[in-house]
């Protein structure tokens, strides 16, 4: 994808043309690449965010927020699903103006998403609820690596 798109940018600006296929065929990966790595975030627990309620809460205020956030994923998953089905039924006949292939390509990695992820926040809200969730587990968020502020200036 970096070389598609790097050549396509030295093409236009150095010889005033460019690849067709480039422009059209990045977006695509581009598209299928970023929700594929929202999966591998979602199943490594990856996506950043802020404890500061929740860390201040016992093990059952935990345990309560993270099967809310589970409940609410899983039906943001829903919806998801629901609307990229629907955008790929309605486009499953239509063709892309340079590669010439069905736009449900388009629409299906919303679709692979949303049944992938809710697979992962099922099995997730099924460990947290049957007790085999460590405590240390209950924060469902990766720490940011650099320090607020500057912090580790000396």
């Amino acid at each position: 994808m970096v070389v598609l798109v790097f050549g396509n940018v030295v093409m236009r600006y150095a010889f005033n043309s460019g690849i067709t296929l480039s422009e059209e065929l990045s977006r695509w990966l581009f598209v299928w690449m970023t929700f594929m790595g929202a999966i591998v975030a979602l199943k490594e627990r990856g996506h950043l965010g802020t404890d500061m309620l929740v860390g201040k809460l016992g093990p059952g205020g935990k345990k309560f927020c993270l099967a809310l956030s589970y409940a609410l994923m899983l039906y943001i998953c829903w919806l998801l699903f629901s609307g990229a089905y629907q955008q790929t039924l309605i486009n499953w006949d239509s063709t892309s103006a340079v590669m010439e292939v069905s736009m449900a390509w388009i629409y299906a990695p919303g679709v692979v998403f949303a049944v992938l992820g809710g697979l992962i926040l099922l099995t997730e809200l099924w460990r947290l609820l049957s007790g085999q969730m460590r405590d240390e587990d209950l924060v469902m968020i990766q720490e940011s690596e650099e320090s607020p502020h500057g912090a580790d200036k000396a």
